[in-house]
Parts: C-alpha cells; sequence; structure tokens
C-alpha cells in the first residue's frame, strides 16, 4: 500500500488507479469494515489525525478530481465522508523520498510520463492537497 504524499497528478495512469484502490482499502480499515491492514505503517498519520474518516475521505475526494481530469470514470459514491478537514503535516524529507520513488517506477514503466512531470514540475514539489509541507526528515513510518 502507497497512499502518496506528493500531489497525484504527478501519477501515472497505473499509479492513480492502483492510488484509488489502495486508498479505498485503507478507508475500509478506518471505518473497521476489514481486520486486515490495520497496523500498515501508511494508515498511521491517518489515525493520528483527530477526525481519520475526513482525512481520508478528503484525500480520496483530490484522487477522484485528479482522475476526472483525466477522463477515468471513478465511483466518487465510495467515498464515505469527502468533507474538509484540518491537514496534516508532512516533511520535506519525506516528500522527496517519494519523489525518488516514484520517479523510479516511472523510468521503467512510463519514461514519457517522467519526461513530462519533470519538464513541468517547479522547483517546488506539490504535495497531495491534504497534506501541508514543513521541513524535516523522512517519516520516521516509512519502510526505507
Amino acid at each position: 500500500m502507497r497512499l502518496w504524499s506528493i500531489n497525484p497528478s504527478y501519477l501515472d495512469a497505473k499509479g492513480l488507479v492502483a492510488l484509488w484502490r489502495e486508498t479505498l482499502l485503507a478507508q475500509k480499515v478506518l471505518a473497521g469494515q476489514t481486520k486486515g491492514y490495520q497496523n500498515h505503517p501508511q494508515l498511521e498519520r491517518f489515525y493520528q489525525h483527530e477526525e481519520p474518516m475526513k482525512a481520508i475521505g478528503i484525500y480520496l475526494q483530490y484522487v477522484y478530481i485528479e482522475a476526472k481530469s483525466r477522463g477515468y470514470n471513478f465511483d466518487s459514491s465510495k467515498i464515505l465522508q469527502p468533507e474538509a478537514c484540518d491537514p496534516i503535516p508532512v516533511t520535506t524529507g519525506q516528500l522527496d523520498y517519494e519523489w525518488a520513488h516514484l520517479r523510479a517506477k516511472l523510468r521503467k514503466r512510463d519514461p514519457e510520463r517522467l519526461k513530462k512531470i519533470s519538464e513541468s514540475k517547479s522547483k517546488v514539489l506539490i504535495p497531495h492537497p491534504l497534506f501541508e509541507k514543513k521541513e524535516g526528515p523522512i517519516a520516521s513510518w516509512e519502510k526505507i
């Protein structure tokens, strides 16, 4: 499971579809609708949020918006609580780590996408809209 901290606009088609499916699974975990994945490290920041279901819901909402902008037909009715909530902090170290991780994936499966986003990416990496960037190292829950 990879719940990206970087903006979903950087993801290729395969990555965006995977993110949608994995985040729907994460939503089920947070809602207590499945027994698996309850201790997955990617969920730690959602568990720590004062409103975990709203946080995962707004996370999904932004993935849905990106998918819709590309002409994909994701079912937004699967988002249980697409309501605004306080942002989750994400460190610059975490964003840099994820950017390197995504670039490695794209080198193999979609080099054209990598070229396109590398050329268009500003000097500042944009996080997923749920996250608020702050200085710091890679997250302690990240499996390196």
